[in-house]
């Protein structure tokens, strides 16, 4: 028995960030581990029960957490991202949806059972996707740029429509059901979902202008996004139920694509929001069913309804929608597979079951399970197929994870031959034509640009890179990127070379504060003019396995102060740049690959 309802929520907040970690750490589905933790504490052993005991805060709780998602997602979608996938997205989000909700109704009636009316209403909602089940799945699988972004902008988009096809579905039903059927009741319908879209335009547009002209102070701007974003949702859905979703949405695309720098930098904060929200409420919403909702969904025509719905009326929407969108036949069977409904499903559906009920329609009953089917089916077989299957149909950025580097020079240019010839991808970023032609003339990839330009972000593809290098002769400038993309790489995989620049008797000085930004590339005592010398007057690299018997204390001892520890390769696969602040020892079967001068034995190899 859970002594307190302020124990509860301490205790979903923890196991929600906890089955983050453990699908990180074992390389798992998340939503997949969360789902899979609410049905422990709820169902199966009765520790909570989020619906009964958060009572009325229950459903106001799932609507903001959604709320904020939905609009941390929109604030990515910026239209410069549809060059080439416009078409698509548009098809899948207008003619794709409205198939599938063709297609979904009739299995409904013809399957599962359901009267027309209630099969209208629920195959309308169940043309959702969303952020909160395809982002993790995205995070995991490591796609390619084009199909990534199609299912991202289409999880985003369709959300709000799909809830809007349900509460359309079900003024018509009310409408034609009618003793004396009035039009203004569709009208209104059509009214409010303009206002809904208008509101977030609007809001948007205000906030943007606010931030601009300097009239909302830096420490303010946070909270005052999330309770606009509040206040935006609230209203429309007060107007007209489940319009807030469409709302938020609008104002969050309308933010994006402002240009406003400051937005931009919230996004980061506005994500870890979401990842705490998006674990939380899907523990919530797993942990408030009951076992016979979960036994239920073993009735055979719920089965059958899903195995339909995934197999058949899933890819006939996206090939049917996307026929002449230059897609590849390989794009279209990844996207035509992966469609996880999440929360947006299992909230709005448990809304029109009660009002469906109410109305009359006994069948409405079992819409909780048939959700819940829906959910964890798609949850479970789209979570652990995505990267299989990206890999097979080559969707998948494949191969050990690389290294961006920035700035083009020679010893840049040795690093990213090595790391090439170790098999690990890289790329070389600089805004100077002059300095790439080092990186033409050896055939490695580069990009022209500036890493912190808009055009960048639009336009390289970062995926494949796990960690940034930051080396170029701008010290400031290292920080500055280091800093930047902190929160995007993560604390340990962003480095910068040694800012360092003179040494004396009494330490190192330099005209930066070396803190600021990531770790220190390789050791402080070498800045980027030391290791450029050091390639010009022959260091060569080279690579040693260390033994039970020729440990790294070995290995230290036969090289030269001068030498450049550069990577670390685990036999995992594993790559780790060394630094100052590197934790890890090497070990026994690791491979050590540095920079060092003369042709020395390779003792490591040489089987001692």
């Amino acid at each position: 028995m859970v002594p307190s309802l302020l124990f509860e929520l301490m205790l979903i907040g923890l196991l929600g960030v906890a089955s983050q970690w453990v699908a990180w750490r074992f390389r798992m589905p998340a939503i997949v581990v969360m789902a899979a933790t609410g049905l422990i504490i709820g169902p199966v052993f009765g520790l909570i029960n989020p619906e009964q005991d958060f009572g009325d805060l229950y459903s106001p709780l799932i609507s903001v957490a959604v709320a904020i998602i939905l609009f941390e997602g929109s604030l990515n979608l910026s239209f410069k991202e549809l060059r080439g996938i416009g078409k698509p997205v548009f098809r899948i989000s207008t003619v794709g949806a409205f198939i599938a909700w063709i297609l979904g109704s009739l299995t409904a009636h013809y399957i599962a059972g359901l009267s027309w009316a209630v099969a209208f209403v629920i195959g309308g909602l169940f043309v959702v996707t969303g952020p909160t089940v395809i982002m993790p799945l995205l995070r995991q699988a490591k796609l390619k740029a084009r199909p990534a972004k199609v299912l991202k902008w289409e999880g985003i988009i369709v959300d709000p429509i799909g809830a809007l096809l349900a509460v359309f579905a079900f003024e018509i039903i009310t409408f034609i059901t009618a003793s004396n059927p009035e039009a203004s009741q569709i009208l209104l319908f059509f009214a409010g979902s303009l206002f809904a879209v208008f509101l977030g335009w609007i809001l948007g547009r205000g906030l943007g202008w606010m931030f601009e002209m300097g009239h909302v102070p830096e420490f303010l701007k946070s909270p005052t996004v999330v309770v606009v974003v509040l206040f935006c949702f609230t209203i429309a859905d007060v107007i007209m139920h489940e319009t807030g979703l469409l709302s938020v949405t609008a104002m969050g695309i309308t933010l994006a694509n402002m240009g406003i720098s400051s937005v931009s930098d919230m996004r980061h904060f506005k994500e870890n929001i979401s990842v705490l929200l998006i674990s939380t409420i899907f523990i919530m919403l797993t942990a408030s069913l009951d076992v016979a909702t979960i036994m239920q969904i073993f009735n055979p025509h719920i089965i059958g309804y899903v195995l339909l719905m995934m197999f058949a009326v899933r890819p006939l929407s996206i090939f049917l929608s996307t026929i002449g969108t230059g897609l590849s036949l390989n794009e279209k069977v990844l996207i035509g597979w992966i469609a996880p409904r999440g929360i947006v499903a299992l909230t709005v559906s448990g809304y029109f079951a009660g009002v469906l009920t109410e109305a009359g329609y006994e069948d409405a009953s079992i819409l909780t399970a048939l959700t819940f089917a829906l959910v964890i089916f798609t949850v479970i077989a789209h979570g652990f197929s995505i990267g299989w299957l990206s890999k097979k149909l080559n969707l998948s950025n494949k191969g050990n994870p690389g290294a961006l580097i920035v700035g083009s020079n020679p010893f840049t240019i040795q690093l990213a031959k090595t790391l090439k010839e170790a098999n690990y991808p890289s790329i070389l970023v600089d805004s100077s034509w002059e300095n790439l032609s080092l990186a033409r003339k050896e055939g490695l990839e580069f990009y022209h640009g500036s890493m912190l330009s808009e055009q960048t972000e639009h336009h390289l593809d970062t995926i494949p890179y796990e960690y940034l290098l930051t080396l170029t002769h701008d010290k400031s400038y290292n920080s500055l990127l280091c800093t930047t993309f902190l929160p995007e790489y993560g604390r340990t995989n962003v480095f910068k070379v040694s800012p360092y620049t003179t040494f004396k008797d009494n330490g190192y000085s330099t005209g930066i504060v070396s803190q600021v930004g990531g770790r220190i590339l390789f050791n402080k005592k070498f800045s980027l003019e030391d290791l450029i010398d050091k390639v010009e007057n022959g260091f060569t690299v080279k690579q040693t396995t260390l033994t039970d018997k020729f440990t790294f204390k070995n290995y230290k001892e036969t090289k030269d102060p001068e030498t450049v520890y550069l990577f670390l390769i685990k036999p995992s696969g594993q790559l780790k740049f060394f630094s100052e602040e590197m934790r890890t020892v090497p070990a026994s079967g690791d491979k050590i690959v540095s920079l060092t001068k003369g042709k020395e034995a390779e003792e490591g190899n040489s089987g001692q």
